[in-house]
């Protein structure tokens, strides 16, 4: 279990009366309600990472699974990828991932 810290928040009285009026223990409204926002934000921060991926991420996808896997050790290779299994997909600026080579 994890273990409990104490914080001072200061909130606006009429935000405290509207928490008051859907929920008697405030502490586990704002809890709740933290960790929605904080979900949200790591979701949100997945998506524009995925619209504007890293250069070196974007440099290995162009070069597809195949030809990365001819970079790694010849015994390591067949253990480590199976280039025949999952779907080619390629980056597009502005589109994000699409289905099928260029």
């Amino acid at each position: 279990m994890a273990t409990i810290e104490r914080v001072t928040v200061s909130l606006p009285d009429d935000l405290v009366k509207r928490i008051d009026r859907q929920e008697k223990n405030r502490s586990k409204f704002v809890v709740e309600a933290v960790r929605r926002e904080l979900d949200r934000r790591q979701r949100e921060n997945l998506r524009r990472s995925l619209q504007n991926p890293h250069p070196e991420s974007a440099e290995l996808a162009s070069q597809g699974l195949e030809e990365w896997s001819h970079g790694l050790p010849d015994e390591d290779a067949a253990a480590l990828v199976n280039t025949s299994a999952g779907k080619s997909v390629r980056w597009v600026a502005g589109k994000g991932w699409v289905e099928g080579r260029k």
